[in-house]
């Protein structure tokens, strides 16, 4: 297929879920003697599968945190975003904006994605055009949830955009040898020094407001 296509994470990009979802990930460590602020959970979570939490916080800390019991955080996180959660400041313009195909490709599990665009009213931009890392073999920061969602699209890497706000995630979209943009705006990062670590992997554009996404875009489409 011809074209380009716009691949989006979803928490931190499309809403901003990124605090609701540490917040249970602090808990969880804290409950088994680890205790993280927020600068260090996003160094340990951010951009990750849940799966894999208990796994980052022990090789990061050396420690035996046991793995998070993922049916207890799915009830206790959509509790929390059916009171909380809110679409990124500007998305929704951005995304009216943008001509182009878009798809979701989040390390988050299904339902948690489709709830999330439900809840924000974000869903009429991507149908059922959703795709996890449940998905495919291995998470962030390996590129096969965005190689995935590109061949079920019909388009190349080449011809792909990724639109991330973490380093797992640029991780993942450069090896899959996409174009990226990073987001620095939500409202996880100041708490994560979110702009800095970003700028160390070089994406092809950083913004920090949605409403510079559609020219990010233009500006990547023309080179």
């Amino acid at each position: 297929m011809s074209g380009t296509l716009l691949i989006f994470d979803c928490d931190g990009v499309l809403v901003d879920s990124e605090l609701i979802s540490l917040g249970l990930l602090i808990d969880h460590c804290a409950d088994h003697g680890l205790s993280l602020d927020i600068a260090m959970a996003c160094d340990c979570f951010l951009g990750k599968p849940v799966r894999d939490a208990a796994k980052e916080a022990n090789r990061i800390h050396n420690m035996q945190i046991p793995d998070v019991d993922l049916d207890v955080f799915q009830r206790k996180i959509m509790e929390q975003f059916e009171a909380k959660l809110q679409p990124v400041p500007e998305i929704v313009d951005a995304l009216s904006t943008l001509i182009h195909p878009k798809c979701v490709a989040s390390s988050s599990n299904m339902e948690r994605i489709e709830t999330s665009v439900r809840l924000t009213g974000l869903g009429g931009f991507f149908s059922d055009k959703l795709f996890s890392t449940d998905m495919v073999a291995r998470g962030k920061p390996h590129p096969d949830v965005f190689l995935h969602a590109a061949e079920q699209m019909g388009f190349t890497a080449s011809q792909s955009i990724v639109i991330e706000d973490s380093p797992a995630g640029l991780q993942a979209a450069q090896a899959a040898e996409m174009k990226t943009i990073a987001y620095t705006g939500g409202n996880h990062a100041a708490h994560a020094d979110l702009k800095a670590k970003l700028v160390a992997y070089s994406p092809d554009i950083l913004i920090e407001h949605m409403s510079q996404l559609p020219a990010a875009v233009t500006k990547l489409v023309s080179d």
